[in-house]
């Protein structure tokens, strides 16, 4: 039996993760734990999380998951969520904060004077509905239409460094990495587990996804 680890660290909307989850794995052993056992135990593992990413470091400090979480991303599949981007990144502006700098680049909070290309000017935080475009074929948008749409909930975005590592982008303002690839880290910056039929789809993709 497949065993799906959610972390658990203090931050984000686990029951909603869980509950997507075993809709698209109902033959998985799904948990949600701060325990390293149970963590370091598992198949696959979901980061997800919402807020500020200074209080999640701080709280993966506290509950000695800072560690476990490194290593958790080097041999098996790992998917972060919206925070759970972030966090994989060297610093944020939020608070002047040190992510855990597994892919190189900066969080960036997204200006107060961003328009659109018809000169509205748009709402910070960026929260609903845009569209996601991939930027290259992949097992995990297995399903998933062209231009499909995706819920995001975020005030600060990616800046990355190394573009080799985006999967896909976002225009909100600016264009900004909405889904990053290394390896066996697959992150979002948007929630699937509020995105109806597609991002069921590629929570589903993940779970039978094979790196």
């Amino acid at each position: 039996m497949t065993r799906i680890a959610i972390i658990d660290y203090g931050m984000g909307n686990l029951r909603s993760v869980e509950r997507a989850l075993t809709r698209v794995a109902p033959y998985a052993d799904i948990v949600v734990t701060d325990q390293a056992h149970q963590l370091l135990a598992a198949d696959r593992v979901v980061f997800p999380g919402q807020g500020a990413l200074p209080d999640c470091m701080k709280r993966l400090e506290q509950r000695q998951l800072t560690g476990v979480v490194r290593r958790l991303m080097r041999d098996r599949p790992f998917l972060g969520i919206c925070l759970g981007l972030q966090v994989l990144f060297d610093v944020s502006e939020e608070g002047d904060a040190p992510g855990l700098g597994i892919l190189p680049g900066q969080v960036c909070r997204f200006a107060d004077d961003s328009f659109d290309e018809k000169g509205t000017r748009l709402k910070i935080p960026h929260m609903g509905w845009n569209t996601v475009i991939p930027v290259a074929d992949h097992q995990l948008w297995t399903g998933i239409p062209a231009l499909a749409r995706f819920y995001f909930v975020h005030s600060y975005y990616v800046r990355e460094q190394q573009t080799e590592h985006c999967a896909a982008y976002t225009q909100y303002g600016t264009r900004f990495t909405s889904a990053v690839l290394s390896e066996n880290v697959f992150a979002v910056q948007f929630h699937p587990e509020k995105s109806a039929e597609n991002g069921l789809a590629l929570l589903s993709n993940f779970v039978n996804w094979n790196p």
